[in-house]
Order: C-alpha cells, then structure tokens, then sequence
C-alpha cells in the first residue's frame, strides 16, 4: 500500500514538475520580453489558449465577444485538483449566499482579477500574462486553497483601438518626451468601448454588450475578492487600497478592514523595491456602477489598483519630476499587486468563506420592500436588469404603506399586479443601493455622481415599505399585443409612451408609411388617444404594398398596442383631418463627433439610435464639418462639448439661416454654452448671485472643500413640465432629472420652456449650496423658434449613461415630434 501510495506521489510531482518546466513564459511564447512592445488583442488570447493546454492549473471559458468580434474570456487558476472539481467548488461557495441550497463546505479563497476595463491603460493585460505565468509556476502552493479567476482584458475593441495607433506612430524604441506625437492620443482615445461607453460605469446599468456577458459568470462566482486593474495620470504614484471615503453604509466593517490588510502586504513589497504608493484618497466606494463597488455590494473585497501611466505613457515617457516610465514599471508594478492580492487571500480562506456568508444574512434595513407601477415597457425592461443581476422580484396587488417617491411624502395606496422587490433575498444589499430614495453620503468630495434610485431614472410610481410586503407568484408578466384584424379600418393608432413607440415610429418611416401624430387630445369608439399619439391612415398609404401587414409586423416587433379607426370622425376633440394631426416627415440626422465632443455623449447618442431605435444617423467629424454639410439634413445634433472653433460669427449665421428654413439643432449640456447670449438664439446662462462685493477667503488645505459648494456632482431635482408641448409628449407635469453640473440657464426669450426647475430642492444625491442657489427658476428643457425651424436646448442630458431611461423620451421628441411637419429642406 505504501508503495503504492509512493507511486502515486512520485508520479504527481514528476507530472507536474513536467508541465512546470515546459511552460513558456509569455516572453518565451510571444518572442520578445514583456513591456518592450504591447501585445495586440489575438496575442493574449493565444497565450492564454496555449497555457489552458499546456497546464493543468487553468481552464479557459469563452464568455462572449465584443461588439467587434473580439472573444472574452476567463481563465481559472487552481490546483489541478481544484480544477477538477471546480462546479464542487462554485456550488459549495454560492451556498453561503443562499441563492443555492445545498450543504456548505466552503473551504477555498475566490479572487476574481480584471484587467483592462479601460482600453489605453494597457499595462493590466500585459501584467495578466506575467501574473499566470509565476501562479502556475513559482506560486503553486496558494492555489492549493485558492482559485483565481482572471479576465485579462474587458475591453478588448478599447485596448486594440489604442494599442493600433501607437504601433503605427511610435518612434523606435520609443521617444520618451511628453511632446511627441505618441503620448497624444487622438478622440476617441482608447479607454472605451466600441460605443465609446465607459465600461467602469456600466457594472449596475448593463447597458453594453460586454457588461451584460460578464455579469452571466460573474454572479455565477461572487468571489471574496475582485480586483479592477487601472492606469492614471503620469505623474502620480501606484494607488492601492484601502479606499477613501465616502463608503457606501452596506459596506460592512470586515470589508473595510481587509482593505487595510491587503493594503498593508502590498505595502511590504512596495517598500522593499523603494516604489512609491498611496491609499485612502480620490478612490471612494459610493456610486454602485464600477468594477470595485458593484463586487463589494455583492459580498467582495472590492478593489480599484491605479498605476500611472494611461493613454499617454506608451512605452516610456518623462513625467514631470524628471523620472522616466516605462511599460516594463508599469506591468512589474501591477503584477506585484495581483501576486500580493492572492497571497493574502489564501492565507486568510477561512475568515473570507465566514465573513462572506455574514454578509449576505439577515438585513435589519429602514426599506424592506419597493413596489412599483407605471409604464409597462419600462417595467419590463427594469425586469431584464433585475434578472442580470439574480435580483429576484415578484407581483403584488394589496394595500401598500410607505414613502411615495412621487411626493415626497409618506403614503398608503392599493396596488394591482405591481412590480414588487424585496430585501428578503440574498442581494438584500444591492436592492437597497438600487432602490432607495436616498443613499447616505458620510463625505461630500466623491468621484462620481451621488444619486441614481431606480425609480427615479425609470420614472415609475414607487412607494418604499418598511415591511415586506406580500406577493403574487409571477405566473408571467408579459405586455399584452393588441393587433387588430384586417377590416375596413381608415387608420390605425397608438399611444406615445415611450422609446418603444419611437422605435415603431422610426422603423415605419424607414418602412416608407407615412405616419401622424396629435397635438391635441380626442376620444374614439371611447377610448382617448393622448397628445402624441401616432396615426397611420389608409388614405395616406394607398401607395405602401402590404400596407397592413407591414403595420402590423413592425407593431408586433416592439410590442406595440393597435387600435384601429372605422371612422376620421372623432366623438370628441380633433378629428384626423384636423391641422392638429400632423404628418411627421423624415428626419435626415447628423450628430458631430470628434475633437469638439465628448466622446462618452456622442457615444450614449450613436448607441441609442444604433441599438435601441434602429434608426439611421450620419456621424460627422467635427473637423470635416463645415456650412455646406448642412445640406444634406435636416437635423443637427449637437452632444455635449465644446464648438466654439466651428460656429464663430460667420458659421452661426449660416446656422441661423439653415434653421430658419427649417433645420433643427438639438443642443445637449456644454453645447449650449455655444449659443449663450448670441443674438436670435434666445438662451443666456443664469449669472451666481452677488456676494456683495466680499472677497471670500480661500484656506488653501481646504479649498477642494470648500468650492464644491459650487458644484452640482450628479444629483436629482424634481422639475414642471409643460405637457402640450410635443417636446413633452408623454410625460406627466413633473420629471425627475439628473443634473450632472452646475450649468444654469434662464428662462428662454421669446421660446418655450418645456421643462424647468421652479425650486431648488435636491431630491436625491449632493448639490453645493451656491449652485443650488443658482438653479431656482432655471431651464431644464426648452424650445425656440427661428423662422421656420427650431433650436433644442437640453441643460442636462437625458441620455446620460444610457440608464436614465425615464428621459429618453424626452430626446425622441424632440427628433420626432419637435416642429419636424416644417422641414423644407
């Protein structure tokens, strides 16, 4: 038996010595050392496909692939033991969640490292490939009790955007001044994504293909630890955990004391190199939506890891104390961290397993359950955001007490088949982060913006409980389809409600259907159709083949609601000959891109009329556009940026002429600093009120402090609306929108002023005394008239994120329904 035993021992070590020793570095594998170039996307997919088949101690799983085509992948790091029990492993770790029920025997430490999210910050990948490598060879003993998860690269289209360029017009080796043309990334820079969407803040609105892909084996896992590997400015030394402050209050003591104590073993190898790091500062855990939050609210040790260098370092540069920087710092620095995240995990697999499951116990929470009602479309889309995250959800039809978002007031309303989440689920805290009316800010000077409530973005009718309300088994919660049968109908009409019914709109335009709306309310066969509503009349399609059955194709498509019309004679308001139905022409779009935009605004735009409306827009380089562009559209958008280099006083007159024949300009946020106070445009910015000629005093180690009195850092308001406008087509008289700065303009001059913030109360999120002062009495959304065309300023942008869904429709009106019967051109 001993012999046997003996057998089997030495055959283990001469097997895995052997595929020790026959493992190629990546230096080995790609032919030259790590940091002397980068690696291009398929290179690092290789390496990886080779090790999965050269050792035992990883297996690959292809989890999706980018808009591209790029592949994405995990790799898993273990013993091969481990390795072949991985689903052991998983189950019996997901148990102490309670999302499973089968017996606990957790015993292994999970460490989930991502590389890569934004695209220029290249040192993460190359330091994946050097971090497996020594795991599998020299750091075998901690995946004995350890299994690690790697991405080596999230955002594979940045990452070869930016890695492209500079091979193309880097100097040989490389030129380490600041002014060469290789640390001047051209728009839009690699760091996103196809969609130039910011992928570290798309972890909660899964808005983006490679968000949406991930998460599937993200929850699968919810590891102990998560890693987000990043770069920042040249000048500034390796930041590390812990985090700085504001802390999210689900974030539980345990979590922020591992913090400290990864930090601290990092800090050991730092110091022994001499290399310079710092921690508790910029790097807060509040906004829900990156790579370190979103983990840490799902019961990880959630981790930013920031090292200098980004788009502009290549593969060497001076920073500006004079030191040099190269690639090769940047992938040791990054791989030290990774190796010193799984040492200390490992060492502590224990404590990781029996602190993970006391974080997702019993929560004592103010809100215990959210129950929502409104449009059905945004309902059923929330549902698909909750099914991406395992939030479970369920109906209810009862007597619901608690907080009304609406009001702002406590309330006690009967419900029916409404929306109904609990925290009576294992992702107790994610719903409460989600959901809740106001998230608890302990520090003012954050990193992103400090509100985001669901309910708030998705415009639904919410009361927050503070009991756990009962439900109604979901049998199915689908939105009926009424499509008429073929009869001597003379129209067909539906209601405007949502981005679903302008999706309809635009593919029945593109369909060559000519299309109606009204402007003003009536009622048929009893039923009241709302301003907005489109119709589609027989008369106006005698010359459309298949005219019924392409209407009804394109309304079963998105889900779309017919009723059809036997007669133009309304019982009551306008009949459909009436000059308030009118006939909706063809918008011809062009949206400025490059250099004078930001890049992450034309993105949230391209993406919604790519993805969401189907719609066809010509994107434009800001560099080519010129007067005669104009020509070909009959619609300009304007994102947010800054065009004061292409409308100077010629350019604006040409504008101002092309609009009053009949073109529409839609300007969003910064873009409308470009018509501030200009003649004939009708808007000015909202001047700060006096402070009476006193100079204030500025204390220089508590400036940050005190000017963000001035700044407005993504916060909630609730505004008016002007319902009879077609800019407000199906909204209610009030809005909640997300004012992203501090920007403040005055009622418009001779204009309609659609949406506007009557007082300055900050319904959710932070807003600094002085620029809430300012934005009393403010435009939010607005129209004014030149000639025969129109002018759309947009001070906060509906789009922003693609998550604000509640505001979406905001910006389809004003494509579609916004003065668009008088293009002339």
């Amino acid at each position: 038996m001993r012999r046997h035993i003996f057998t089997l021992l030495s055959f283990f070590i001469i097997s895995t010595s052997f595929f020790a020793q026959n493992i190629q570095s990546p230096d080995e594998f790609l032919g030259y050392e790590l940091g002397t170039r980068f690696t291009n996307h398929y290179r690092v997919v290789d390496y990886y496909q080779y090790l999965a088949k050269a050792s035992n101690m990883v297996q690959l799983e292809e989890y999706g692939k980018t808009n591209e085509h790029r592949l994405l992948q995990v790799a898993y790091v273990s013993s091969p033991e481990n390795l072949e029990n991985l689903e052991s492993i998983r189950s019996n770790h997901i148990a102490n969640t309670k999302i499973s029920s089968s017996e606990n025997t957790a015993d292994k430490a999970i460490v989930w490292l991502s590389y890569n999210v934004h695209g220029n910050e290249s040192s993460g990948t190359e330091a994946s490939m050097k971090t497996i490598y020594e795991l599998i060879t020299s750091k075998k003993a901690w995946l004995q009790n350890t299994v690690v998860i790697m991405d080596p690269c999230i955002n594979p289209d940045g990452r070869d955007r930016y890695v492209n360029w500079y091979n193309q017009v880097a100097s040989f080796p490389y030129n380490s001044n600041q002014k060469a043309k290789e640390h001047d990334e051209p728009w839009p820079g690699g760091r996103p994504n196809h969609y130039l969407f910011d992928l570290n803040r798309d972890w909660a609105w899964a808005t983006q293909v490679e968000t949406r892909q991930r998460l599937k084996v993200y929850n699968k896992w919810l590891p102990h630890i998560h890693v987000d590997f990043h770069e920042q400015g040249i000048n500034e030394p390796y930041y590390f955990a812990p985090a700085a402050e504001p802390f999210h209050e689900v974030i539980t003591d345990w979590q922020r004391d591992f913090q400290t104590q990864i930090g601290k073993n990092h800090a050991g190898y730092f110091d022994k190199e001499g290399w310079l790091y710092f921690t508790r500062e910029r790097f807060d855990l509040f906004y829900p939506s990156y790579g370190d939050t979103y983990p840490t609210f799902n019961g990880a040790i959630g981790m930013t890891y920031e090292q200098a260098g980004h788009g502009r370092a290549g593969l060497g540069i001076i920073n500006d104390e004079g030191d040099l920087l190269t690639l090769k710092d940047r992938i040791a620095h990054h791989h030290t961290t990774g190796l010193s995240t799984v040492e200390i995990s490992s060492k502590n697999a224990d404590k990781l397993n029996s602190e993970f499951k006391k974080y997702f116990s019993n929560k004592d929470f103010t809100y215990k359950s959210y129950v929502l009602e409104g449009n059905k479309y945004r309902i059923k889309k929330l549902m698909r955001l909750l099914d991406r995250h395992e939030i479970q959800y369920d109906l209810t039809s009862n007597t619901v007490k608690g907080f009304d978002y609406q009001s702002g007031q406590q309330t006690s309303r009967k419900v029916k088949n409404a929306l109904l989440v609990s925290t009576n689920q294992a992702k107790a805290n994610m719903v409460k982060v989600l959901f809740e009316p106001k998230a608890k800010l302990s520090d003012s000077v954050t990193y992103d913006i400090t509100a985001w409530s669901i309910p708030y973005a998705y415009g639904l009718n919410t009361i927050a409980s503070k009991t756990i309300v009962p439900y109604d088994k979901i049998t199915g919660f689908d939105i009926p389809l009424n499509v008429p049968q073929k009869t001597n109908a003379v129209a067909y009409v539906t209601d405007w409600k949502n981005v679903a019914d302008a999706a309809f709109l635009g593919q029945l335009l593109q369909a060559g259907v000519r299309v109606r709306f009204a402007e003003k309310t009536f009622t048929v066969n009893g039923k009241t159709f709302d301003r907005g509503s489109l119709i589609i009349t027989k008369g106006d399609n005698k010359n459309v083949a298949n005219f019924h059955d392409t209407v009804f194709d394109i309304a079963i498509e998105n889900y779309i609601q017919l009723s059809s019309i036997t007669s133009g004679f309304a019982d009551s308001g306008v009949d459909l000959g009436s000059p308030d139905i009118k006939e909706i022409k063809m918008p011809k779009i062009a949206v400025i891109s490059g250099e004078a935009t930001s890049s992450l605004a034309f993105g949230e735009l391209w993406y919604f009329f790519e993805q969401e409306l189907k719609f066809p827009v010509t994107n434009i380089n800001s560099d080519s556009f010129s007067s005669g562009t104009l020509n070909s559209f009959n619609i300009l958008i304007l994102p947010d940026g800054s065009y004061r280099d292409i409308f100077d006083s010629k350019q604006l007159k040409t504008l101002k002429n092309w609009i009053s024949r009949g073109g529409k300009v839609i300007a969003m946020k910064g873009a409308l600093r470009t018509f501030d106070g200009k003649e004939g445009f009708g808007i000015s910015r909202k001047q700060p009120e006096d402070n009476g000629g006193k100079n204030e005093i500025i204390s220089y180690a508590k400036s940050e402090r005190q000017n963000i009195s001035n700044y407005i850092t993504g916060a909630i308001f609730k505004t008016k609306v002007d319902t009879t406008h077609p800019l407000a087509f199906g909204y209610d008289d009030s809005y909640f929108t997300l004012k992203l700065g501090s920007d403040a303009y005055d009622y418009l001059k001779g204009g309609y002023t659609v949406a506007y913030s009557e007082d300055n109360k900050v319904v959710s999120g932070f807003a600094g005394y002085k620029a809430v002062k300012n934005i009393k009495n403010t435009l939010v959304f607005g129209e004014h008239r030149i000639g025969n065309g129109s002018m759309i300023y947009m001070v906060d942008n509906p789009m922003f994120r693609a998550f604000w869904e509640n505001g979406k429709l905001f910006f389809a009106n004003a494509v579609f329904m916004v003065n668009n019967n008088s293009f002339e051109l």
